[in-house]
Formats: C-alpha cells, structure tokens, sequence
C-alpha cells in the first residue's frame, strides 16, 4: 500500500491538511504552510542582514526610564539597529548620517514598541478542551470539572496519543499567530506528558519551534503539573520518577517549574522537585495560589524563583513580600476570565513595587488564547492596569521573568525586537480589543511578519 502524502514541512496528512500541493520525489506543502511562508518569509523580499533604520515614527516606546518615564516614549522617533542590535535611538532630527547606508523602513507616523515577550505558555498539546469549556459556563469549577476526569489529565491522554510530529505542527501554527499578533519570545513548558519520552518529546519539539519560525523560545519543564491517573495511589513514586527524570530533561530545559496548589502539588511536594531541578542547572519557577492561599507565594520567595505565576489568591502582605524580593510576578489575566475566577491583585502589585508581568498561559483548557493584545486589554479593563502599566509588563516584565535583559526594552545593545503598529498611538492597543493591531513585526532587525509597502520607503 502506498503511503499517505503528508506536508513536507508541518507533517499534516492531506485529510488533515484539506490540501496538498505535491512535486517530486514525494514532496508536498499544506495550504496552511504557504500560508505561512508568504506571511513570515516573503515580506522583508531582502536577505536577512539585521540592519534596519526606522523612521517616521510617531511615539517609540523604548521602556528606558532614562528617556524621562517607565515607558520611555520618544515622540517623533528614529531607531537604528545593525545586526540584530539596537545601536541607536533618539528624535528623527538627531539621526547621525552614518546610518544612512542602512536600509530604511519609513514608519509614516505609526507607533513603535518593543516586541512582546510572553514568559508562561504551555504551547506543546493535543486535542482540545472546549466541552469543559461549555460546563464551566452551565456552572462547573475547575476542580469539580478535574475531579470528574477532565482538566489537566484530558489533556495528557490526548496529547500521549499523538506523534510528536503532530505535535510540532499544532504547537508551529499556534506560535505562528502568535508571531503575528507581535510576540518575539516565547516561553513553552512542557506539562502533558507525565511520562519520560512524552515530557522529552514536548520539550524537543519546543525547540523546533524555535529553529522553524522567526522567534525565540524558552523551554521550561512542567513533569509536576498533575499527578498522572497510573500513579493516583502512589504520588511519591511519581515524585521519585520526576528525579529521575531531571538530568535527561537538563539538556533540553532552562527552568522547572511545579504547579504547587489545590488538586496538583503540596508545598513539600513542590519543594523537592524544585530543589532536585537546581541541582541540575534548572532555575525554578512556580505556578503559585492560583486556585487557593496554598503557601506558593512563600515557597517561591525561599527558593528564590524566576517567577511566580497565576497569584490570584494572594493577600496584601504576600504582595509586599513579593515587591520585596527578586521574584518576578508573572499575571495571566486572561486564564482567570476564561473560567469566571477572580484576577489577581495586578494594581496591588504594581503600587507596592513588585515587578509585574503578563502572559497567556496559552493552553487547550482555561485561556486558549495567543494574542499579547487581548492580554492586555483583559489586564486593563478585568485586572485594574493602567494601559502603561500594561504595555511595560508585556514587554519588559515578560522579558525579566525569563532572564532576557536585553529584549523587551529599546535602547542601545538591546535585541532589535520591534513591532510597528497599524495606530498612531500605543494607548490604541487595549482600546482597540477586536484587532491585530500589529503590521510589521521586526525580528532581530529583519522584518519577519507584514511590512509597511508600498507606501513605506523600504530600501
């Protein structure tokens, strides 16, 4: 029997696809893969050099306070970035004739910002969750939605039945939109395999991710996410099976992270995953008082965290605690609206000086969601932001709860991660929910995403 066609690039099969273009020597491409490579690869139609000079722009959101606020606007802008990096910044009177010999995007009085850094998304899974989806809005909770086998193990059943190369393709088309509402890096935990060659497989295919599209990823390992049903009567074995798996995940991971709270893992739980996870180089992050004041918050703090993440159940003192230590709040505003729970004290956050940022914590069952933009708007108008508050904790606060000092920010050394709106103005971003407001995403001084032609002067 001959075998089926499937794309050459994505792995889809044609009754997958809908579509198959065939050429020779067994070699196919799927509808959504053109799709992709006339959004993501044609537009710059130059070789990727990393120089760029942007001109024209209207308000440059730099996030260097040194340029007179958090948010460091500079009104009628210039921005000069030569390969990959930002080498200068300033009004579009100021710029130095030596950047005259880089090509030049004229911006025609559109806003610029930073590049989206998303730090908590759990990208890599199988299946979906919209039935559960349907029960929470007739009333269900999320634990009684989990206690009736639903929640988290749904989806490691669905995902352990697919190939990873599946798998890929999924977790390629969702990073792709999330490319092209303006999102740079990535971070992508595993979390639905509970198993060795699953939870290897997810963080591999991570990794692709990252050499497939124009974005950076970072991969996080999430084996303590639940405990999986075959160890249900035995959760210090799975513990004990999690160690074990730590110096295999240590070559395809830079953090741990634990879901440490009702229905997952207890604090001692959690803190001997973690401090197993330190031992071989993986910095801990923690999924914390998302679903109770289960003790996250404090145990994140004692083993000094990247990030702690969810918070939605935290009090005014674990707040202050926070703000005074190094952990990076990490919101998902839009997991909380999904399931009609409370939002975390965001604005309480941000007052008491804690560094905040936001996420999508993109997954198949409590915030299918890939877009920043919508983010943002929820964290505004759900959570009490202000739209710069916002804006800085997508940016910059996603780049500091995953280590990357010189993303999310615009000033000299910096990667020349960029987005160029179809607005004059940033403030259009949560006033504007319905839509991608994103036209050119520059990647590392190449255009990756839309452009600005044939009105703009792109040489």
């Amino acid at each position: 029997m001959a075998r089926a066609l499937r794309c050459s690039f994505c792995g889809r099969s044609q009754d997958q696809a809908g579509r198959l273009v065939a050429g020779p020597d067994r070699v196919a491409i799927c509808q959504g893969c053109i799709e992709l490579a006339r959004e993501v690869a044609l537009p710059s139609a130059r070789p990727a050099t990393g120089d760029l000079v942007l001109t024209g722009i209207s308000e440059l959101v730099t996030n260097d306070p040194r340029s007179g606020s958090r948010l460091g606007v500079i009104e009628d802008a210039a921005l000069a970035i030569r390969h990959g990096q930002v080498v200068w910044v300033g009004a579009g009177g100021d710029l130095p004739v030596r950047y005259g010999e880089l090509p030049e995007m004229n911006c025609q009085g559109k806003a610029v910002i930073p590049g989206f850094v998303d730090p908590h998304t759990h990208l890599v899974f199988g299946g979906d969750r919209s039935d559960e989806f349907a029960l929470r809005l007739q009333g269900a909770t999320y634990l009684e939605v989990q206690a009736a086998g639903g929640g988290i193990t749904s989806t490691v059943a669905a995902t352990r039945a697919e190939s990873p190369t599946d798998l890929l393709a999924s977790a390629i088309e969702r990073a792709g939109q999330m490319l092209e509402q303006g999102t740079t890096t990535i971070e992508i935990k595993s979390g639905y395999g509970l198993d060795l060659a699953t939870e290897v497989a997810s963080l591999e295919v991570g990794r692709q991710v990252g050499e497939a599209l124009p974005v950076d990823v970072v991969t996080t390992f999430l084996g303590a996410h639940v405990v999986p049903p075959e160890f249900s009567d035995d959760r210090s074995a799975y513990i004990a099976l999690l160690e074990t798996m730590m110096p295999v995940v240590a070559a395809s991971a830079t953090y741990c992270d634990v879901f440490c709270d009702e229905g997952a893992f207890s604090v001692p739980e959690a803190r001997r995953v973690l401090e197993t996870g330190k031992r071989y180089g993986l910095r801990p992050r923690l999924h914390a008082n998302q679903l109770g004041n289960t003790g996250g918050v404090e145990l994140a703090i004692e083993l000094e965290a990247v990030s702690a993440d969810h918070l939605e159940h935290i009090d005014e003192q674990q707040a202050q605690a926070l703000a005074d230590s190094k952990v990076v709040a990490v919101l998902c505003p839009t997991a909380s609206w999904s399931i009609r729970a409370r939002q975390a004290p965001g604005k309480l956050l941000w007052d008491l000086g804690a560094t905040v940022a936001l996420a999508t914590d993109c997954n198949p069952g409590t915030s299918y969601v890939v877009s920043m933009q919508l983010v943002m708007a929820v964290a505004c108008l759900d959570m009490g932001l202000t739209l710069d508050q916002a804006l800085w904790s997508a940016t910059r606060g996603g780049a500091l709860a995953l280590e990357e000092m010189n993303k999310g920010r615009l000033r000299p050394g910096d990667f020349g991660d960029v987005l160029v709106l179809e607005s004059d103005s940033y403030r259009h971003l949560a006033y504007r929910p319905d839509r991608n407001l994103v036209k050119t995403v520059v990647k590392q001084g190449d255009i990756v995403v839309g452009s600005l032609a044939p009105e703009s002067d792109l040489a």
